[in-house]
C-alpha cells in the first residue's frame, strides 16, 4: 500500500498517534506551567513560593482522587467520544484560569483542568497501544512520552517566556486556544475505538490482588514524591541557590525536554530486551540528579548536566512503568489500572510538592534535592525488592 511505511505503520496509525502526542503536549504544558511561573503567580496574589506551590499540590491530589471514579464512569463511553469531551473540559479550564480574579478561583479553575487530566492520562497510553499492533506498543507509548518531552522543550519554557513578557494569564489563554485546535484535529483524525466491557467497582479487589501491579503503584508513589520534592521548586532553587539568571533558568528547564526525547528514543529501541535494567536505571538516575543539585548549583554547565540525566531518566520511568502496567493487565482492565497509576503518580506529585514546601520553610530551599534523593533511594530499593529480583527469580526458575 502507498501509505505504508517501512516499519509497517500506516498513515492511519500515525495521524491519530500524532493527535494523542499533541494532546499529551498540551496537558503536560498545562500541568508544568505553574512550576515555571511560580514566582510571578505568587507575586500577583501576594503569596510566597511555598504558598503558591499549594496550587500544584491541590491539582495533583485532585487528579489522584478523581482518576479512578471518573475512569469507571468513562469506561462506559467509546474512547473517541471520551477524548473529545476531555479536551473540551480541559480548554474551558484553561480559559477560566486565564480570567481568575483571585487565587482561590485560580485553584478552582485548575480543578476543572484536573478533571480532564485525570481521564486523559488514564486512557492516553491505552488508546495509543490499541491504535497499533502489539509489536509497536512501546513505540506508541513513547509517542505519548514524546508529547511530555516536547512540552518541557517548548511548552514549559515558552509558557514561562510568555508569562515573563506579557503575564502568566496570557500563557493559560494560549494553552486554551491550542487545546481547541487539538480538539478539532482529534475530531477529524481519531477513529472510533470501543472501550471494551465497562469496569465495575466490584472488579477492583481482584485488580489490587495483582502483586506486580501493586508493586508498580508503590514504587511509583515513592518515585513521584522524590521527583517533585525537588522539581516543583527548581525555578526558585536555581535562582536563589545557584544565582542563575532568569533566561538561563528557562534554558535549563528546556534541557529536561530535550533529554526526555533521548530517553524516549533509547526506551523505544531497547526496553523489551532489558526491562529490569531500565526500570532500575530510571529511578537511580533521578535520585542521583536530586543528590547532585546542590554540588552542581554553582556552575551552569553542571546544572545542565544534571538536567540531562534527570530528563533522560524521568522519561524512561514514564515509558517503562506505563508499559509494565499494560503488560500486567488485560484489555478490559488496562485503562482502569492506568487510571490508578495516574492517580498514584499525582498523589506523589502533590505529596512531593507539599513535602518540598515544608522542607523549604523548615530547612531552606537548598535542602530539597537531598531530601528528594533520600526518597528516590527508597523507591529504588522497593523496585529492586518487589519487581527486579522476583522477575530474575522467575527467569532462573524457567531455565
Amino acid at each position: 500500500m502507498a501509505d505504508r511505511s517501512r516499519d509497517g505503520m500506516t498513515i492511519g496509525h500515525w495521524l491519530p498517534l500524532l493527535g494523542i502526542t499533541l494532546s499529551a503536549f498540551i496537558f503536560n504544558t498545562s500541568e508544568f506551567m505553574p512550576i515555571g511561573l511560580l514566582t510571578d503567580i505568587g507575586f500577583t496574589f501576594g503569596l510566597t513560593e511555598a504558598g503558591t506551590g499549594v496550587m500544584i499540590s491541590v491539582y495533583a491530589w485532585s487528579v489522584m482522587l478523581l482518576s479512578l471514579p471518573l475512569m469507571i464512569v468513562g469506561s462506559r463511553l467509546e474512547f473517541r467520544r471520551l477524548m473529545l469531551i476531555v479536551l473540551a473540559v480541559f480548554s474551558a479550564g484553561q480559559f477560566l484560569s486565564a480570567a481568575a480574579p483571585s487565587f482561590p478561583i485560580l485553584v478552582l479553575a485548575r480543578l476543572v483542568v484536573a478533571s480532564a487530566h485525570a481521564i486523559f492520562w488514564s486512557v492516553a497510553a491505552v488508546m495509543a497501544t490499541r491504535l497499533v499492533d502489539e509489536s509497536h506498543g512501546p513505540l506508541a507509548i513513547s509517542m505519548v512520552a514524546t508529547g511530555t518531552s516536547i512540552a518541557m522543550i517548548f511548552g514549559l519554557p515558552l509558557g514561562r517566556a510568555i508569562g515573563l513578557a506579557v503575564g502568566w494569564r496570557m500563557t493559560f489563554f494560549l494553552v486554551g486556544a491550542i487545546s481547541v485546535a487539538v480538539l478539532i484535529y482529534q475530531a477529524i483524525c481519531l477513529p472510533p475505538m470501543p472501550a471494551g466491557e465497562p469496569f465495575r467497582l466490584g472488579q477492583l479487589p481482584s485488580l489490587l490482588r495483582n502483586r506486580q501491579l501493586v508493586a508498580i503503584f508503590v514504587v511509583t508513589l515513592l518515585f513521584a514524591s522524590a521527583y517533585y520534592t525537588g522539581y516543583s521548586y527548581i525555578e526558585p532553587f536555581l535562582a536563589r541557590v545557584g544565582g542563575i539568571e532568569a533566561g538561563a533558568i528557562t534554558g535549563a528547564l528546556t534541557v529536561f525536554g530535550v533529554a526526555g526525547l533521548a530517553g524516549s528514543a533509547i526506551l523505544t529501541r531497547l526496553y523489551d530486551r532489558h526491562r529490569s535494567f531500565f526500570m532500575s536505571l530510571s529511578i537511580a538516575g533521578v535520585a542521583a540528579s536530586l543528590a547532585l543539585l546542590v554540588p552542581a548549583a554553582g556552575s551552569l554547565g553542571l546544572v545542565i548536566a544534571v538536567c540531562v540525566l534527570w530528563g533522560i531518566c524521568g522519561t524512561m520511568y514514564s515509558i517503562a512503568f506505563q508499559a509494565e502496567v499494560i503488560r500486567a493487565t488485560d484489555r478490559d482492565t488496562s485503562s482502569v489500572a492506568m487510571s490508578i497509576f495516574s492517580g498514584i503518580f499525582n498523589l506523589g506529585i502533590g505529596s512531593g510538592t507539599a513535602f518540598g514546601g515544608v522542607v523549604v520553610t523548615a530547612l531552606g530551599i537548598e535542602s530539597v534535592g537531598f531530601v528528594g534523593a533520600a526518597i528516590g533511594a527508597a523507591a529504588l530499593v522497593c523496585c529492586l525488592a518487589t519487581l527486579v529480583l522476583p522477575a530474575a527469580s522467575k527467569v532462573r526458575a524457567k531455565a
